[in-house]
């Protein structure tokens, strides 16, 4: 089994491990990945035991059973089927042979998808994408001791065995803040959006300037409707100048309110965005945002990932669909140390060290969600410049 996401011990930085896992993702290793919940050829399973799986699942000793929990149909089944894709070319290109994969589709029901994946005998749970299914699955994958590793970015679903894999917004806006901080930059302005996002960002922007030094001096919210923004822009003119101002909204959002601000707010203020910029691939060829800075986990590995994943499944995937790659990785590391058939060591989810994939270093927190190592990014001339590296680990 090739050691593709290796966790970091004195003396040995996550580098080398993303090294390791970028050899692995070009090598293109040919193993047949399990599919489904049954196998031509296999003898029946034994007699009902205590621990063993349904009349009709085969019972595996020589694989561990891992659950995918993401929706295959409904409006985000383009989603769940690139993160089902992206797992399948994990194992692929691992040539690992030790982890039977079974998809369960959550848009029939994200509780049922859990209770039947532990009724089958899985023992760690990827997924699910969404927030709420994420707080569906977590009270019944924790009374049977499964932990649940998903891709959703909503911190409050965190805990009680669940460990969050998406891209935070508060990380994104810290890091873009210390960025421009770093620059001279001491007063800040804010756009966010109505909402639980915007309410998120409010609060990380707050936070982060004061941690940074700097002051707020305008922010303003407004609705996903026409004129709301250009409504908040003019109130925001009122106030005193700024330096830099975030825009924690989608680069479209950013594009179409850059003008306005130019017009009637500060005209020299530096752009800052989120993480949300990171999925736009049109992103950088907009004129209003050339000079922007935004924060967001490295493209330089996923660039290889996603000419390959082209390659094998004839169209581009998705830009979250690499988090099903590293959440195989990071289980096929901890499998190492993973009897097949006992339950899923999930103290190992809490190393120091972090693991590394293609998104760059990550570690869990306390707290559950993923703690990652973010590059910063300019737009410039059309293409996206990192200018400020992500760190190579954690100390």
């Amino acid at each position: 089994m090739t050691d593709v996401a290796r966790v970091r011990q004195p003396g040995r930085p996550l580098r080398r491990a993303v090294i390791v896992m970028a050899a692995m993702l070009l090598a293109g290793c040919q193993t047949v990945l399990p599919r489904g919940a049954t196998e031509p050829g296999r003898r029946p399973p034994p007699v009902q035991q205590p621990n063993q799986v349904e009349q009709g699942i085969p019972t595996d000793t020589a694989r561990h059973r891992v659950a995918l929990l993401v929706p295959l149909s409904g409006p985000n089944a383009g989603v769940g089927q690139s993160l089902a894709n992206a797992t399948q070319m994990a194992l692929l290109d691992s040539n690992n042979q030790r982890i039977r994969i079974t998809t369960y589709d959550t848009n029939l029901g994200a509780a049922a998808a859990a209770q039947r994946a532990i009724a089958e005998g899985n023992r760690l749970i990827l997924g699910p994408l969404l927030g709420d299914d994420v707080r569906a699955v977590t009270p019944i994958a924790h009374r049977a001791a499964v932990p649940v590793v998903a891709f959703s970015n909503d911190a409050s679903a965190a805990g009680q065995g669940a460990y969050l894999m998406g891209y935070a917004p508060t990380q994104s806006i810290a890091r873009v803040v210390d960025y421009a901080k770093a620059q001279g930059i001491t007063s800040f302005a804010g756009l966010v959006p109505n909402g639980t996002y915007g309410e998120r960002a409010s609060t990380a922007f707050l936070r982060s300037v004061e941690s940074a030094g700097g002051q707020v001096v305008s922010l303003q919210t407004y609705q996903r409707v026409p004129g709301s923004i250009t409504a908040a822009i003019t109130r925001m003119g009122k106030d005193s100048p700024y330096q830099a101002i975030l825009i924690a909204d989608s680069a479209n959002t950013a594009s179409a309110a850059v003008p306005v601000i130019r017009r009637v707010g500060t005209s020299s203020a530096h752009v800052l965005g989120t993480e949300l910029w990171n999925s736009e691939s049109s992103m950088a060829n907009k004129p209003s945002l050339n000079g922007a800075w935004f924060a967001s986990v490295s493209n330089g590995l996923y660039r290889q990932y996603a000419a390959k994943y082209r390659a094998r499944f004839g169209a581009a995937p998705f830009r979250l669909s690499s988090l099903g790659y590293d959440a195989v990785l990071l289980t096929i590391r901890i499998s190492a140390d993973w009897t097949v058939g006992t339950p899923f060591p999930e103290r190992r989810l809490s190393d120091s060290g972090g693991f590394a994939g293609i998104d760059g270093a990550f570690r869990f927190g306390k707290d559950g969600v993923a703690e990652r190592a973010l590059e910063v990014q300019e737009i410039r001339g059309g293409t996206a410049v990192t200018v400020s590296p992500a760190p190579r680990g954690f100390e």
